[in-house]
């Protein structure tokens, strides 16, 4: 018997390789739910830590090995392999297949364990999203995966976001790079197996039988596309024209994603950007915001202030350091001093969340408008001189109607009404 591994886990030779993995004994077995799959797969759990262990022939097992090895290699979603046990012989002598260990990917499931229970639509297009999401990922590297279906991805909630895992990579193949022809395929053939499951559920009565699982199919279609464009449409520009930087986000954020990473490359003619997109949950920037800053603000104030930390974090290259403490010092070089440069007796007209919101979204659009990056003096100047100074402020006029000496003197007006 020969194991394949770059980490040997000594722990996994005291299992039973000499029998058929269907018949290992319950002793050694935990239950967990796990997808439709042509090969028997069993899940153990050696002192804490739990492995899946999927019985197959043995040059698809190294192929499959060495595929999810290179993903993990490049920080994709997919289960992590931890070995390949082959040479395998019964307790006769007989000779059995050969056996993938990957290590368990805590907090997933399968997709029909989601579908176990009423599933909204809006769930079930965030599902689809998050797969488009997986496939263009894998494409950009040269992954061809062959095989594409809900059944072959685990889906995982993580810290507000929503994200899909490849699970399974027997068909997959790696390229240079893939031909729009080989892209369209994985695509189609991923349509294809998405509206089969999607009809399978509609018979075991897991998914509404109005729901139009072709629209669910042709939603992954255009989502993908949609995405592959946002993200390949090479744009170079200089480093002082942060404002397409932005542009860029927004597409992203206007398709419903959020930003995971940014990379800046400098090359001959300029800079070259890269996004990393993601699926997210309601929440998910107001909760990033207060766990990296302490600040407690509105989601569509934390997205805007969440997109600016990380163009910040780009432009210095701290893509290395941990986000907390890029964190710390974007709000003591950014936040707080852009803030305060709003002269004293305006700043109260808005809390500083959307001074600073409403700010960046002036000096964009001013950006925008003069085809350069406007800095953070001038957009401050234009913005208190053009709308801030003709704002109400919010923070009195809020308070004059929400106060007990207001009632008491007869007004009968709500806040809403004052405004």
């Amino acid at each position: 018997m020969q194991f394949t591994a770059v980490t040997m886990d000594a722990r996994l030779v005291d299992l039973p390789w000499d029998i058929p993995l269907a018949r290992w004994p319950d002793e050694r077995l935990i239950a967990l739910p796990r997808g439709i799959s042509r090969h028997v797969v069993r899940f153990v759990d050696i002192e804490g830590t739990i492995f899946a262990v999927k019985e197959i022939v043995e040059d698809i097992a190294q192929s499959e090995y060495r595929m999810l090895r290179h993903l993990q290699n490049r920080n994709e979603p997919s289960v992590k392999p931890t070995a390949v046990v082959s040479g395998r012989r019964g307790q006769n002598g007989e000779a059995l297949m050969s056996a993938l260990v990957t290590e368990h990917l805590s907090y997933s499931l399968p997709y029909r364990a989601l579908f176990s229970k009423s599933m909204r639509t809006e769930t079930v297009r965030r599902l689809i999203d998050s797969l488009a999401v997986l496939i263009v990922r894998l494409h950009l590297g040269g992954f061809y995966w062959g095989d594409v279906s809900l059944s072959n991805t685990l889906f995982r909630r993580d810290a507000g976001a929503f994200a899909a895992y490849l699970v399974d990579a027997e068909t997959a193949e790696l390229y240079p790079h893939l031909s729009q022809g080989q892209r369209e395929y994985d695509i189609d053939l991923a349509r294809t197996n998405i509206i089969g499951e999607m009809m399978d559920l509609q018979c075991g009565s897991y998914l509404d039988e109005e729901t139009d699982v072709i629209a669910i199919g042709d939603r992954l279609v255009d989502i993908y596309h949609t995405l592959w464009t946002a993200l390949t449409a090479e744009e170079k520009f200089k480093a002082d024209e942060r404002w397409r930087i932005d542009a860029r986000i927004r597409r992203l954020n206007d398709l419903g994603f959020d930003v995971g990473e940014i990379t800046m490359k400098t090359e001959a003619g300029g800079t070259v950007l890269k996004l990393r997109p993601k699926v997210v949950d309601a929440g998910h920037y107001h909760r990033q915001v207060m766990r990296l800053t302490g600040l407690d603000v509105e989601e569509q104030q934390a997205k805007r202030m969440i997109n600016d930390l990380k163009t910040y974090r780009a432009a210095l290259k701290h893509d290395k350091q941990p986000i907390e403490v890029t964190a710390h010092q974007w709000l003591r070089d950014v936040f707080e001093p852009t803030v305060e440069m709003v002269p004293y007796k305006l700043r109260h007209k808005l809390e500083d969340a959307q001074l600073f919101h409403e700010i960046l979204e002036h000096r964009w659009y001013m950006s925008e408008r003069r085809g350069r990056d406007v800095g953070t003096v001038e957009a401050v100047k234009s913005y208190t001189e053009k709308e801030l100074s003709k704002r109400p402020d919010e923070h009195m006029v809020v308070n004059y109607a929400t106060s007990d000496d207001a009632i008491d003197d007869g007004f009968s007006n709500t806040a809403d009404e004052v405004i």
